[in-house]
C-alpha cells in the first residue's frame, strides 16, 4: 500500500528570468510530516529567454516527475490542477515624463466626463433652484451649495473606491477590487486554456 500525500497547487507564482522552478515553488504539501526532505528540491523547469510571460504547469506533470523519484508515494490533489507561472521580464525604467503625460490625460478626461454629466443633467440650474427654495433669493452661482457639493463629490469617490493611493480605509473590498479580481480570474482561465502548458520531456 503506497503512502498517500495530499498536495495543493499554488494558483499564481511570480518568478524572475533564468530561474529554476522546483517542486516546492509550485505545490503546498498538506501533511508536512510525510514529505521527504528532498522532494521540494526536485527541479521541474528552467526558465529560459524563449519563454513568454506566462507558463502553465499542470498537476499530472508534477505527479509524473515525482513518481520517478518516489515510486512508493501516492500523491492526491486538493483544489485546482494548474499553477500559472508569471515571469518577470526585465523592463526599461519608466519615464517620469511619460508618467506625467498619462496623469494629465487621465485628469483631463475625468474632468471632461464630470463636466459633461453635470451639463446633461443641468446641475447648475438645479443648484440655483435649491438655493432659491432655501433662501428665497435668486443667485447665479450659489457657492454655499456648489463648494460643499464639489468637496463631497471627491470625498464620495474616495470612500466608494476605498483607496487613498495604497492605503485602504476599511478591510472590505471596493467595487473596483471586485472587478479587478473577476478580471484577473478571467485572465487566469484564458491562460490555462490557451497559453503554453509545460509537458514532460
Amino acid at each position: 500500500m503506497k503512502n498517500i500525500i495530499y498536495v495543493k497547487m499554488k494558483k499564481n507564482i511570480q518568478v524572475s528570468d533564468q530561474k529554476l522552478i522546483k517542486v516546492k515553488d509550485v505545490i503546498l504539501p498538506v501533511d508536512q510530516e510525510k514529505i521527504p526532505l528532498a522532494l521540494g528540491d526536485i527541479p521541474l523547469y528552467k526558465i529560459s529567454e524563449k519563454d513568454q510571460e506566462n507558463l502553465v504547469i499542470d498537476y499530472f506533470l508534477i505527479v509524473r516527475i515525482l513518481s520517478k523519484y518516489f515510486p512508493e508515494l501516492h500523491f492526491k490533489l486538493i483544489g485546482e490542477p494548474y499553477s500559472i507561472i508569471k515571469i518577470k521580464k526585465k523592463r526599461n525604467r519608466k519615464s517620469f515624463l511619460l508618467t506625467s503625460l498619462i496623469w494629465i490625460l487621465l485628469f483631463i478626461g475625468t474632468a471632461m466626463t464630470i463636466m459633461n454629466f453635470h451639463y446633461d443633467v443641468s446641475m447648475q440650474e438645479v443648484q440655483q433652484k435649491l438655493y432659491f427654495l432655501m433662501t428665497g433669493k435668486e443667485e447665479e452661482f450659489p457657492l454655499f451649495i456648489q463648494i460643499p457639493y464639489s468637496l463631497g463629490l471627491g470625498l464620495g469617490m474616495l470612500l466608494f473606491f476605498n483607496h487613498w493611493f495604497k492605503k485602504k480605509f476599511t478591510d472590505e473590498p471596493s467595487p473596483l477590487d471586485v472587478e479587478l479580481h473577476n478580471y484577473q480570474k478571467d485572465i487566469d482561465d484564458y491562460i490555462i486554456n490557451h497559453e503554453n502548458i509545460l509537458k514532460d520531456e
